[in-house]
C-alpha cells in the first residue's frame, strides 16, 4: 500500500474541504483511495493537521478500549469516527474491540490477538452493559429489557450457527439475513447494532435479497435460439428470432445477456481456389458488385469450395439467387470436375420461367472458362458474367455463403466419412433456406421471404 507523507495529506483534505467536488472525484484528482481520503478527512475534522501525522502501531490498555467503546455507543458514532476522534490507527480494529467484549467483557479485552478468545465458541456469553447499576435499585422494566436483550442475543448468535457463519467474519449480506429472519420476533434496531449493520445497509442487501431477475424469462429464450440453431446466430440474429417470438428488446440487452451466459457465435472462413492461368474465354463483370435484385431469377451467383474429412476431399457447388439469398441448386461430388457443375446448372435451370433471363455471376475458375459451360447458358439465355482476376470482393456474397457454412455447420461438427458430411450439407442448406433468418429480409428466412413476396 502506498504511504503518503503528512503534507500530500492535508493537500488532499484541504482540497476536498474547498467544497469544490466530492470524495471520488478529489480522489480520483490526486491518485488516491477514496476510503483512505474519508478516514484522512474524518481525523482532520476531529484532530486538524495532527490527525494526518502517520501513526506507529500501539498497545492500547483495556481501560482505553472500555472507554472507546463507551464513546461510541453513548454518541452512536461509526469506526472511522472514534477511530478519528481517539486518534487510533486502524478503524477496523475497533470493532474487533467490540466483538471481544461482548463475548468475554472487559477480560476479553485485556486479551492479546491470538489467545483463543477468538475462536468459535460453542455458548456465547451474551453481552454485558458497559454500566451496571446495583441489581437491587433495578425496576421490573430493566429486567425486562435486558432479559429481552439477552433472548435476542442467544437468537442472533444460534442463528449465526445454523447459517454456518462465524460472528466475527460474517459478511453484510448473512449478517443482513439474519436479521431479516429474527425482526419479526425482535426489534429491527437492536438486531441491527447487534449484527452491527447500518440501516441503509439492511435495507439494501435486503432489497438485493429479494430481487427477482427480470431477464430470466429472455434468457432462457436465448438459450432455446441459441441450441436450437446449433450455435450458428449470434446476437443480431438471435435479437431478431426474440423479436419474432413477441419480445420487445434492444439487441445491446442480448449481447450483454449473451456475454453473461458465454454464448458466443464463431466464425471462420475457408475457400477453395481454382483459378489454373490465363486458359478459356473470360465473360465481362456484368454484376459489378451489385448484389441486390428486385425480383426472383434476376441475378444469380456461384463458386466452388472444398471441405477435408480424414485425408479426403469433397467439392460443393451451389448457386445462389441474390434476390433472397436462397440455394437454388446445388451438387456436391469427390472430384471438382465440371459434370458436378452441370449438373448444378441443370437443376437451376428447373426454376426459370420462359420471361426469365438471370445473369450468372463466377469467379474466373476453370470451370467456368470452358465452352461448354457458356454454350449451356447460352441455351437458356442465361448471362455469364465474372470477378476480375484476383478480386474476391467481386463474388462476395457467394463467398459470405461458405464462410457462414463452414462456419455454422462445418467446424462445429466431426465427421467420420464423406457420406455423413454430405448429408449433412444437404441437411444445413434446406434449414439455411427454410429455417435461417436473415436480418437483411426483416428477420425471415430466404423461402418465407420469397413466399410473402409472392403473396403480395
Amino acid at each position: 500500500m502506498k504511504k503518503y507523507t503528512e503534507q500530500a495529506k492535508l493537500l488532499v483534505v484541504e482540497d476536498y474541504c474547498s467544497g469544490s467536488a466530492g470524495h471520488r472525484e478529489v480522489a480520483h484528482r490526486h491518485g488516491v483511495n477514496a476510503s483512505s481520503l474519508r478516514k484522512w478527512i474524518a481525523a482532520y475534522q476531529a484532530l486538524g493537521a495532527a490527525g494526518l501525522k502517520s501513526k506507529r502501531k500501539k498497545n492500547y490498555s483495556p481501560e482505553f478500549k472500555l472507554n472507546v467503546l463507551q464513546r461510541m455507543r453513548e454518541e452512536e458514532l461509526s469506526y472511522r469516527q472514534v477511530a478519528a476522534l481517539f486518534d487510533i490507527r486502524k478503524s477496523d480494529i475497533i470493532g474487533e474491540w467490540e466483538r471481544r467484549y461482548d463475548e468475554g467483557g472487559l477480560e476479553a479485552l485485556s486479551r492479546q490477538p491470538g489467545s483463543g478468545l477468538h475462536k468459535k465458541m460453542t455458548n456465547p456469553t451474551p453481552s454485558i452493559q458497559l454500566e451496571s447499576p446495583d441489581d437491587e435499585a433495578r425496576t421490573r422494566d430493566d429486567l425486562l429489557a435486558e432479559l429481552s436483550q439477552l433472548r435476542m442475543e442467544i437468537a442472533y448468535f444460534k442463528k449465526a450457527r445454523c447459517l454456518g457463519s462465524s460472528e466475527g467474519t460474517s459478511s453484510a449480506a448473512e449478517k443482513a439475513q439474519i436479521v431479516i429472519e429474527l425482526r419479526q420476533e425482535h426489534p429491527l434496531e437492536g438486531l441491527l447494532k447487534l449484527a452491527g449493520l447500518a440501516r441503509s445497509t439492511f435495507y439494501y442487501q435486503q432489497k438485493v435479497q429479494q430481487s427477482v431477475d427480470k431477464y430470466a424469462v429472455l434468457k432462457t429464450r436465448i438459450c432455446s435460439i441459441f441450441d436450437e440453431h446449433k450455435g450458428r446466430y449470434g446476437y443480431r440474429r438471435i435479437t431478431a428470432a426474440v423479436r419474432r417470438a413477441g419480445h420487445l428488446v434492444n439487441h445491446k440487452t442480448v449481447q450483454r445477456l449473451m456475454g453473461e451466459l458465454q454464448l458466443k457465435s464463431r466464425v471462420r472462413i475457408k475457400k477453395y481456389r481454382a483459378y489454373r492461368g490465363e486458359e478459356g474465354q473470360v465473360a465481362p463483370n456484368l454484376l459489378k458488385r451489385k448484389f441486390d435484385a428486385k425480383r426472383p431469377n434476376q441475378k444469380w451467383v456461384t463458386d466452388v469450395t472444398e471441405f477435408r474429412v480424414g485425408g479426403q476431399k469433397l467439392y460443393l457447388s451451389p448457386i445462389l439467387d441474390l434476390y433472397n439469398g436462397e440455394i437454388i441448386a446445388f451438387k456436391t461430388a469427390r472430384r471438382p470436375l465440371f459434370d458436378m457443375v452441370g449438373a448444378m446448372l441443370r437443376q437451376a435451370f428447373e426454376r426459370l420461367r420462359q420471361r426469365d433471363k438471370p445473369i450468372l455471376h463466377s469467379d474466373q475458375g476453370w470451370q467456368y472458362r470452358m465452352p461448354i459451360y457458356r454454350r449451356v447458358l447460352n441455351e437458356r439465355a442465361v448471362k455469364p458474367s465474372m470477378s476480375r482476376k484476383g478480386n474476391c470482393y467481386d463474388n462476395a456474397a457467394m463467398e459470405s455463403f461458405f464462410g457462414t457454412l463452414k462456419s455454422e455447420f462445418f467446424y462445429l461438427n466431426k465427421f467420420n466419412s464423406l457420406d455423413e458430411l454430405e448429408a449433412g450439407i444437404e441437411d444445413y442448406i434446406h434449414y439455411y433456406n427454410h429455417s435461417r433468418i436473415r436480418l437483411k429480409l426483416s428477420g425471415l428466412s430466404p423461402v418465407e421471404y420469397r413466399t410473402q413476396a409472392r403473396r403480395a
